[in-house]
Order: C-alpha cells, then sequence, then structure tokens
C-alpha cells in the first residue's frame, strides 16, 4: 500500500495541477486503503474535489470531520463500512455508492438519507422520494411521538442548572429511545438513533431559545447529531403577481384600458368597503394587592401560571426556532433603489401606464450562498430578461396578441449527445392569457418549444424546485396541471407529457410545494387548498382537494364581509409559510407540519392553522398585492397600494418574539422613490409587487 502523500494525490487527480485545490476529480480505487491511511489534514486542502473514487480499498468509515464543500459524488463500493455517521461532514454530496458493503443495513441507509440532505442517487438509483420521506415525514412522526413522551412524563427543573439539566436530559432521551416506537423491525436502529437526536434538540430548544451561537446545525456531533436539513436554499421562482388594474395611488372604479381587452385579469375581485382597522390587543395588568402576604401569595400562584406557560410558549416556538437560528447572524438590510426601468410600454413608450407588469421571477442562483444577477419580468406582449446590477434589458421576447401574466425558472438537462455527460441548463416558462407556456432558454436567447396547457388563459405557473422537469400551471377554468417537461438535446428536441389534474373551486392566484414532494398547496379565491400530489398508487390522475386550511378570523364573516381569498402565499422556511389577504390587513406566518398533522373535519375537509405570528401590513381594499420571502436572509416582503414594499426580518421579530399577541410591525417600509422623467417631471407612485427575497419589481441595492 503506497502512502497518501501531496505528490501521490496530484499524479492521481485531475485536471493536471501543482496545487491541491484545483484538484476536481481524484481515482484512490483498489489501494488497499484503511482509516488511518487517510491524512485528514492533507485531504481537507482539496477544496475543489467533486468526484471521489474510494471502490476496492479496506475502510471500516470515512474520516470523521474531512470537510469536502465541492464534492458531489463518492464511489465507496466494496469496502467494510460500518459506520455511516461520519458521511454527516459531506453536505453537499448528491451520489453516493455503497455496493458490496456487506455490514450496511436498512437503518445506515435511511441514516444516509438524514445525514446526506442532497443526496439524490444512492446505489445507481433515485431515491429523491424515499430519502425525503425519511427526512421529513418519518422525522415529523418521531418528533411528535417524542414530544408526547415528554409532555407525559417530564418537565423542566426550577431552578435550572447544569447538573440538573445534564441529568434531565440523560433520562428523557433514555425514555424516548424506549417508548418511542415506529416503522419495521429492519429500521429500528435508525428510530432509536433518530429519535435520541430529536429529543436533545428538542430540550435545547426549551432551555436556549434565542442561543444565535447554537451548534443544532452540525451534524457531526458524536453519532451525528443532525437537525432536519433545510431544502430551501435554492430561491424560489416567483409565483404569480398579480395586482389590481389601477394606476393611481386611490382606488379607482373604472381601470384603465389594456392592450388585451379580454384579459380575465380585468375580472377579478372587486374591492369591498373598508371593514375598519384593528388597533393591538389590550393587555390587562394585574391588581397590585395591600397586604403583602396575600402579594406574595398571588405572585407564586402567577409565577407557577407563567412557567407553564412559559413551557408551552417553548413548545410552540421549537417548531420554529432551530428553523430560523441558521439566519441568526444575518443582520437587517437596508434597502435603497438601484434602477428605475420602463421596459413593457407598448411600442416602448414612455407614455404608456395602461400595459400591466404582472410578475417577476429572480433566476436560481447557482451557489447556495451566492446572489442572482438576473431577474425575469412579464407584461403584455413580452417577456424582459434584466441584469439587476446594471439596470439593463438583456432580452426581450415578444408574442404579438399574447398578454404573458406568470413566468417561473428552473434547470432542466440538456444532452450533448455521444459519451458528453449532459449539463444543467437555466430555461424560462411564461404564460398567460392563450393558455400556452413558452419554454426560453435565455443564455442562448433561444424560445424553443411551447404548449398548450388550457383553453383558458393561465394564472401561475410554478417549478418543482427539487425535481426541476417538473411544472404546474394553474389556469382560469379552475385547474392545476402537473407537467413533465423532461430536458432538451442540443437540437432543443423536448417532450411534454400531463402527469395529473388537480381540480379547484376557483382560480388558483398562487401555487406552492411543502417538503416532501407529496402535496401542493394552492391559494384561491374561496381559499386555501391542499392536494395530494403523490404519483402512482392507484393511478388517479384527476384529483378533487384533500382539505381546506382555515385560518381564525373566518369565524368573523359576514354577509357583507368575506374573508377567504388568500391572495398572498409562500414559504419561509421548510415548515413556516407566510399568508395573505386583503381583507385580513395582516400576514400570518403558520406551521405546515402541525397544521397538517391535525385531523381534517369530516364534513367540510377543513384544518384550522396553526398560526405562529401576525405581520402588521397596510390596510387596504386592494386585493392581489403580491407576497414573497427569501429564506436565506429571513425575509417577508409585501406591497402595498401606495407603491410601497414592506420587508420584515423574521430573525428579528423572532428576539422580539412569536405569539406576542399583536401584529408585529414591519423592520423597515420602503418608500415609493419619485423617478423623474426628462422633461416630464416626477412619477406618480404605481402598485408594486414584492419579488423573490428582500428585492422587489423595482431592483433595490442592500446596503449597511
Amino acid at each position: 500500500m503506497e502512502k497518501i502523500t501531496e505528490r501521490l494525490l496530484l499524479e492521481k487527480g485531475s485536471p493536471k495541477t501543482s496545487e491541491l485545490k484545483h484538484v476536481k476529480t481524484l481515482n484512490l480505487s483498489k489501494m488497499g486503503l484503511a482509516l488511518d491511511d487517510l491524512p485528514v489534514a492533507l485531504l481537507c486542502r482539496l477544496t475543489s474535489l467533486e468526484r471521489w473514487d474510494l471502490s476496492g480499498n479496506k475502510l471500516q468509515a470515512f474520516p470523521r470531520g474531512l470537510e469536502l464543500p465541492a464534492l458531489r459524488y463518492l464511489d465507496l463500493s466494496d469496502n467494510q463500512v460500518e459506520n455511516v455517521t461520519s458521511l454527516g461532514s459531506l453536505r453537499g454530496l448528491e451520489e453516493l455508492k455503497m455496493d458490496d458493503n456487506f455490514y450496511i443495513t436498512v437503518s445506515d441507509n435511511y441514516k444516509l438519507f438524514v445525514l446526506l440532505p442532497g443526496l439524490r442517487i444512492y446505489n445507481g438509483k433515485d431515491v429523491t422520494t424515499t430519502a425525503n420521506h425519511v427526512r421529513y415525514v418519518y422525522s415529523d412522526n418521531l418528533r411528535s411521538r417524542m414530544i408526547a413522551v415528554w409532555e407525559k412524563s417530564f418537565s423542566l427543573p426550577e431552578p435550572i442548572s447544569a447538573e440538573k439539566m445534564s441529568s434531565l436530559e440523560k433520562n428523557f432521551v433514555s425514555a424516548a429511545r424506549q417508548q418511542v416506537k415506529f416503522g419495521p423491525n429492519s429500521v429500528a436502529d435508525f428510530t432509536r438513533w433518530r429519535v435520541e437526536i430529536l429529543a436533545k434538540e428538542y430540550l435545547r430548544s426549551l432551555t436556549e431559545p434565542q442561543d444565535s451561537d447554537d451548534k443544532d446545525h452540525s451534524e457531526t456531533k458524536e453519532d451525528a447529531e443532525v437537525s432536519t436539513p433545510s431544502k430551501r436554499k435554492q430561491t424560489q421562482p416567483a409565483t404569480d403577481a398579480v395586482i389590481r388594474l389601477t394606476p393611481r395611488k386611490k382606488r379607482r372604479t373604472d381601470p384603465p384600458e389594456s392592450p388585451a381587452g379580454s384579459s380575465p385579469r380585468k375580472s377579478g375581485l372587486q374591492p369591498e368597503p373598508p371593514t375598519g382597522t384593528r388597533g393591538p390587543a389590550r393587555t390587562e395588568t394585574p391588581r397590585r394587592s395591600t397586604k403583602v402576604q396575600k402579594a406574595r401569595e398571588e405572585e407564586q400562584k402567577g409565577s407557577a401560571s407563567r412557567k407553564d406557560a412559559n413551557v408551552a410558549q417553548l413548545h410552540r416556538n421549537s417548531y420554529v426556532l432551530p428553523i430560523v437560528k441558521a439566519c441568526i447572524k444575518t443582520q437587517p438590510a437596508s434597502l435603497k433603489p438601484l434602477h428605475v426601468l420602463q421596459c413593457h410600454s407598448k411600442q416602448d413608450s414612455s407614455e404608456d401606464f395602461s400595459t400591466q407588469l404582472w410578475a417577476c421571477a429572480f433566476q436560481p442562483r447557482p451557489e447556495p450562498h451566492g446572489g442572482s444577477r438576473l431577474v425575469a419580468t412579464c407584461g403584455g406582449d413580452s417577456v424582459c430578461v434584466i441584469d439587476c446590477e446594471a439596470g439593463m434589458v438583456m432580452k426581450k421576447y415578444k408574442v404579438p396578441g399574447e398578454e404573458f401574466f406568470s413566468l417561473a425558472w428552473s434547470t432542466v438537462l440538456m444532452s450533448r449527445g455521444g459519451s458528453a455527460p449532459s449539463q444543467p441548463c437555466s430555461v424560462l416558462a411564461a404564460g398567460g392569457k392563450r393558455g400556452l407556456v413558452k419554454l426560453i432558454h435565455p443564455r442562448n436567447n433561444v424560445a424553443y418549444g411551447e404548449f398548450r396547457a388550457s383553453r383558458k388563459s393561465l394564472a401561475v405557473l410554478r417549478f418543482n424546485h427539487r425535481r426541476g422537469n417538473f411544472l404546474f400551471t394553474g389556469s382560469y377554468d379552475n385547474k392545476i396541471i402537473m407537467w413533465d417537461v423532461g430536458g432538451v438535446d442540443s437540437h432543443y428536441n423536448y417532450k411534454v407529457v400531463q402527469l395529473l389534474m388537480l381540480e379547484a373551486s376557483a382560480t388558483p392566484l398562487h401555487i406552492c410545494l411543502p417538503s416532501p414532494d407529496t402535496h401542493l398547496l394552492t391559494a384561491c379565491e374561496d381559499g386555501l387548498h391542499c392536494y395530494d400530489t403523490q404519483l402512482g398508487g392507484n393511478g388517479t390522475k384527476k384529483r378533487s382537494k384533500e382539505m381546506e386550511i382555515t385560518f381564525p378570523i373566518y369565524k368573523k364573516e359576514s354577509k357583507q364581509h368575506n374573508y377567504h381569498t388568500i391572495d398572498g402565499l409562500s414559504f419561509l422556511t421548510d415548515d413556516v409559510v407566510a399568508s395573505k389577504s386583503h381583507t385580513h390587513g395582516s400576514i400570518y406566518l403558520w406551521s405546515w407540519s402541525r397544521t397538517r398533522s391535525q385531523r381534517p373535519d369530516k364534513k367540510n375537509r377543513s384544518v384550522c392553522a396553526v398560526v405562529l405570528a401576525e405581520l402588521q401590513w397596510a390596510s387596504t381594499d386592494i386585493p392581489y398585492l403580491a407576497l414573497n420571502t427569501c429564506p436565506g436572509r429571513a425575509y417577508v416582503a409585501c406591497g402595498d397600494d401606495e407603491g410601497q414594499i414592506w420587508t420584515y426580518h423574521i430573525t428579528n421579530l423572532q428576539k422580539n418574539g412569536f405569539q406576542s399577541g399583536r401584529p408585529i410591525p414591519p423592520t423597515e417600509v420602503l418608500k415609493w422613490p419619485t423617478p423623474t422623467r426628462k422633461s416630464l417631471g416626477p412619477m406618480e407612485a404605481r402598485l408594486l409587487t414584492a419579488g423573490d427575497g428582500p428585492r422587489a419589481s423595482l431592483p433595490c441595492r442592500p446596503h449597511r
């Protein structure tokens, strides 16, 4: 066996280079290597390594603590691997081969699915569906059972001390491992391992709810203590950004004429009369007793009551805190206008304000923490691709007679023929009044195809960001259709297949895809509905809603006031959803997993959303002002009818306290910048809609 040295790594690696940091592929197969033969300090210098072949060796485990941020493919087949938890440091791994490792069990496979959140290909098979089920559905079931054990037999000590907490953790973890039973016996080892991790995380969330330096996200503490992985590292394509055809600040009964006279967007909801404003709930202060003894007794009772309330509150926050901790260190971004563009006007006339800008979507980021320079916008008969930094329209795609209402980005594979590997390419889908979806490859300036998604106009398009070839279209005939648009070859040949049809009871306005890929949420003019989108099984390709998600404000409805229209919907994290209705006057943050875990009402198949927080928003009767989120920055953004953008930095809101009992004010409200046109004076504010993340249809630059 040859000793692993820098010289050997350079010889076995490619491309040929003089520095380890430039090596992208490494073949150390069939060298008889054992674990002690792999020098971690030396291997850590392979910062650009993408593919590593270690097959045919004698490895019993992977070197613990070896972090290779660029590694996407690892071959450990034909080894002697017994412990898989050390692989948890390879967070970016997408393909893993473990064939012919005699000691690997089903439980080990499940552990790998949790440890490696990006793993898609395992032993040559696509395991995305199974892995997501283990990561989210299976883990959610274990978490619920673990919490039940806590609530039944355990509570926080008073006062809290390190010694007491250590003893409590030992007893609680032991009880949870013994009492939580779920799944077949073949994965019992995985169940105990996962329950132990979840129990420790839960206990930490009760005692350290605001510790911004908490390392819950570390995946390799002792036996790889992992938290629920975050899957929303990519920017979501913007959903249908719908606004009222109202070109002025104040409400008008007669909207201006649009070039597309028969646009279905004109027949949306009519603004309702104001229903009054809500002030913050008044909190009562207990009266002071004049007698000292009575005061002490009351204080003791109140202390016990507050303790119970705090534990219950921490229990609720435990669903939110682990998710926002990743962004705790982010600071609120101070935003300012960067460019003001008017690129959809008819015949490029600066006098045309009848052409509506309906939606914008930022191109998915190429790197997990990088930014996107390109944004696509649609309105009238054109789709524009804009460079945000330069403020320039890079591409413009026009279809005479069309009126585009929605667009979405995705990444599909482009085959190059022969033995050349397929390469990912970023494509754009756009649709509108004609019911046709246009497929565009902006980089090569090619509109390579189209297909008919509906005989009615399309209201919303949404790609599945985990399976980029799956596209959902929502149309004005109250249908949502799931399509497989496949990939393309070098000649732009493609094939589109309809996979599923979901029947809605009203026009779908927004579409969101929770984790895992089994359900779909759609915001409609008559409420918020959930659908089962799992393929296979009984083969049913036409489905009705599985349940309706309601909100507490529905109880205040009357003949004059209808609160069911949900015209804003977006996931802030894997679990926390932001939704709004112009009739509510606020934005709700609610838990998807806790809401879904409830049993629907048998009569109308409805469940009430578990609301985590209420954000203060504009008091307006204008519907369809778009809401969006930026998970990487922990931001919620929403436009209003005065040309302003309301922004909320959720980590800041968490510090102020979720569940405060009253709407939480915005972090910042961006004012209309009043740009000036040459010789025409300042422009009047128009309705603005928020785009992906803290940016908006009016490009902004963050500054400190």
